[in-house]
This record gives C-alpha cells, sequence and structure tokens, in this order.
C-alpha cells in the first residue's frame, strides 16, 4: 500500500475483547452471532469475521448474498445467515455456499423451495417474524392486517407452517428484531419478545419446533437477559460502541476498534473576515492560521459536519471551517502552537490524552455511531492491528 494520506486504524484485539465481554453476559449454552453486515459496520468484514471466529463467535449475520460470498471467497467456512432479502435467482448460491437465509412470505419461500428441490437439495433457513419492528417478516400479532400473500389477520400461523411443509426448504431457525430495546424504557421491546415467544408456543402446539431461536441485538444482550434465547446477535457493541446514549454499557468494557485519521496537506495564514470553502459560508473572526486535510464527503465525512464538527491537532480540538468538500476540509488551527504540514489529524480516536469518538461526531451531525463508522468509504484504506 502506498503511504495514505487519510486511513483508518482496526485493532482487532479491541474486537476480540468486546466478543469475550459480551459472551460473559450470556450462558455458556448460548450462541453468539457475529453481524458483520456492512463491510462490518465499515472495519472490513473479512478480517473481523476471521476474528471473530477466533475469539468464540459462532456464526455471522449478514444483509445480502454478496456479502457471503466475500466471506466465503476470503476462506470463512462457519454458519452464515443471510438476515435480509435473496432472490430465487440467487437459490444456486445458497445451495453451493451453504448459507442460511432469513425467510419472511411464503412467496419468496416457495421460489427458493422450487429452485432448490429441481436440483434435489434443500436451503437452510431461518423464519422471520414481524413483532412491531415494522420491516419484513411474519406478522406476530396480525389483528387488522393481510400478509403479502393475502392470508386474512391471524394467518401468519398458518403461513409459517405452510413454509415449513415446503420440500426445498431447512428451517433450522426461528427470530425477530427489536425496534426500541436502546431505549431506556424496555416496555415495547418487552411486547416484542413476549408475541415472539407466543408465536413460537403457537408454532409449536402444531408440531413446529427450532433448533435456533434468537431475538437479541447489542441492546437486547446487554440489558435484557431474558431475550437471549438459544443465540445472540450482537452487532454494534461488538466495535466498542455504545447502541445508544439510554443504554446502561457499564456491565461490559467495551473498547473501540476504530480510529480515523489523517493529515496536514495545507497551511495559510488568512485575515480576520476570510471566505472559507464553498459559499464561503465560514467567514473568520480574527487572524487565523486554516489547515486542509485530505478527507471529504466522498470518504465518508458527512456534509452535515461543515462549521460544526471538529477534529484533532497535537491534541487539541480544532474546528471544521466552512463546508466539508468531496475530498477535503479545512480546520481552523490558529489557537494550535507550532503546526506543520503533514501532523497528523484524528477525526475519530485519541491523541496526546484527548478523545473524539464516533458518538461525539454523531451527535455533531445529527445522526448515529451506527451510520459515522459504517459509511466510511473503501477509498480510506484499513490498517489492522492485534
Amino acid at each position: 500500500m502506498s503511504d495514505p494520506v487519510a486511513w483508518c486504524e482496526i485493532d482487532l484485539a479491541a474486537y476480540g475483547h468486546n466478543l469475550g465481554e459480551l459472551r460473559k453476559l450470556c450462558q455458556p449454552t448460548t450462541r453468539l452471532m457475529a453481524v458483520v453486515k456492512a463491510d462490518a459496520y465499515g472495519h472490513g468484514a473479512k478480517e473481523i469475521a476471521a476474528r471473530a471466529l477466533e475469539s468464540g463467535a459462532d456464526a455471522l449475520g449478514v444483509a445480502r448474498v454478496g456479502e457471503a460470498e466475500q466471506l466465503r471467497r476470503a476462506g470463512i467456512a462457519a454458519p452464515i445467515l443471510i438476515l435480509g432479502f435473496t432472490p430465487a435467482t440467487a437459490a444456486d448460491v445458497l445451495m453451493e455456499q451453504e448459507l442460511s437465509q432469513a425467510i419472511f412470505s411464503y412467496r419468496s419461500a416457495a421460489a427458493l423451495s422450487e429452485r432448490a428441490g429441481s436440483r434435489g437439495k434443500r436451503i437452510r433457513a431461518h423464519l422471520k417474524i414481524d413483532t412491531g419492528m415494522g420491516r419484513v417478516g411474519l406478522m406476530a400479532h396480525s389483528e387488522g392486517t393481510t400478509s403479502p400473500d393475502g392470508l386474512p389477520a391471524g394467518g401468519d400461523i398458518e403461513e409459517a407452517l405452510k413454509i415449513a411443509s415446503l420440500p426445498g426448504l431447512e428451517l433450522e431457525g426461528i427470530f425477530t428484531h427489536f425496534a426500541s430495546a436502546d431505549s431506556a424504557d424496555k416496555s415495547h421491546a418487552g411486547r416484542q419478545l413476549e408475541q415472539f415467544l407466543a408465536f413460537i408456543e403457537r408454532l409449536e402446539e402444531k408440531g413446529l419446533r427450532f433448533q435456533l431461536r434468537h431475538a437479541a441485538n447489542s441492546a437486547a444482550l446487554i440489558e435484557m437477559p431474558e431475550s437471549h434465547l438459544d443465540m445472540v446477535r450482537p452487532g454494534i457493541a461488538t466495535y466498542g460502541l455504545n447502541p445508544s446514549a439510554e443504554v446502561d454499557a457499564s456491565r461490559v468494557e467495551l473498547r473501540p476498534v476504530l480510529q480515523w485519521k489523517s493529515r496536514i496537506i495545507h497551511l495559510k495564514t488568512v485575515p480576520a473576515g476570510f471566505g472559507v470553502s464553498y459559499g464561503t459560508t465560514y467567514k473568520t473572526v480574527q487572524p487565523t492560521t486554516l489547515a486542509t486535510v485530505p478527507v471529504g464527503y466522498a470518504d465518508g465525512l458527512t456534509r452535515r459536519l461543515s462549521s460544526r464538527g471538529q477534529l484533532l491537532v497535537r491534541g487539541r480540538r480544532v474546528p471544521i471551517a466552512g463546508r466539508v468538500c468531496m475530498d477535503m476540509t479545512v480546520i481552523d488551527v490558529g489557537e494550535v502552537p507550532g503546526v506543520e504540514v503533514e501532523d497528523e489529524v484524528v477525526l475519530i480516536g485519541g491523541q496526546n490524552g484527548e478523545f473524539l469518538s464516533a458518538d461525539e461526531m454523531a451527535s455533531s451531525g445529527a445522526t448515529i455511531n451506527y451510520e459515522v463508522v459504517s459509511t466510511i468509504t473503501p477509498r480510506i484504506p484499513r490498517i489492522y492491528s492485534g
């Protein structure tokens, strides 16, 4: 790799530590699925997946079949669940790569089953139940609703049984996803869990049982032990980030895995009233020194941080001056003595005892830490240690 002007440092030892901390909260018999979708939340899926398995993860979770294929090509042989939709045209990939697929309607299940049956094979699947998230899944509580396949209210049990009867599928699991487990008020999450368990009980009464029942994301893993069931699916917490400010993560010692750094490529001294960047929306209030950093919104530094965010130079916080550009950002370093070209700049991470977190960047940019790390683009190289 040529010497980069901006990079992310990924601490694999910290990732393994976080996985161990989360594992301590679970019963020894509870399986752990490490969620590595979206290129492991921007940390690098191949490297993170390998460390997850080395650190005791039993399975991996991704969003799309292409993500699973990438892991298989990297030599990852562990169980992988695709949490999102896969069209029937990709059924061969599911079978050849021995992948598990989330199923949330009879129509798509039947299409996959037909493809598998024509080859005399079966596709592993986990049945997705919607208990209050509203995205995908058979409705656990269907009053006043109809399914995509036209079944009346209350028909989702019948739809689940129809899916289970398809010859080309092997239902190995059933799962749901919490909408607000990361809120201080756990009442909605509690109702979701109750509905999920009631739905499973009704299926068991009909003779349908599952090897794996799973619901807990990072927040539920930390604060809702009753939701751990047979397997947990932590994502954001494995990367050392709190699911939200409302989650009490004091039960685990999480270490941030990612640091994002760059360097100053240009300095200039300017007078008071000097307009900076596109639209000259930022004007200096006094004579100062401006520094240019070769990172912009094409790298994942959101434009919402324009004249709002802060970076670190020589252990001091400095403001972003003006609009974040596609490839560059200007910062005001007038209060930092001795600044030089090629000085290190920290966007996320620590420097000389000062620290800027992904949470702080998220707050300044009116978003969440998930988005901050997962949208750092591939042209920022990841450098691994640990």
